[in-house]
């Protein structure tokens, strides 16, 4: 069963912080490439970041620098660690599993959580 619970979203201001987790089940994390993806209003959902299974990470071009992924196998987590947040980051956050395909990372499952909302305010 696929199970993937987002939270740590809330509302900051424009420079602020936040750090995002996501519990997954053990059939949907384990050994799996996870990634964070973020959709805003009225746009589609985007690919923010990746991580393996031995940590390396890829992030889109927009948050280099200010983003960190990581996990914890043990716990079956994985964290988004927002830095110097900006107004076009304001989006609902989700994670999936991911699997590289023709056209890139695309997520594994077609479940989503219910995601967390981040509003960031100018």
């Amino acid at each position: 069963q696929v199970q993937l619970e987002e939270s740590g979203g809330g509302l900051v201001q424009a420079g602020g912080s936040l750090r995002l987790s996501c519990a997954a089940s053990g059939s949907v994390f384990s050994r799996k490439t996870m990634g964070w993806f973020r959709q805003a209003p009225e746009k589609q959902r985007e690919l923010v970041a990746t991580i393996t299974t031995g940590g390396n990470a890829i992030y889109v071009d927009s948050v280099k620098g200010r983003f960190t992924i990581s996990r914890d196998n043990a716990k079956n987590t994985v964290y988004l660690q927002m830095n110097t947040l900006k107004p076009e980051d304001t989006a609902v956050y989700y994670c999936n599993a991911v699997i590289m395909s023709v056209t890139g990372f695309t997520p594994m499952y077609r479940h989503w959580g219910q995601g967390t909302q981040v509003t960031v305010s100018s």
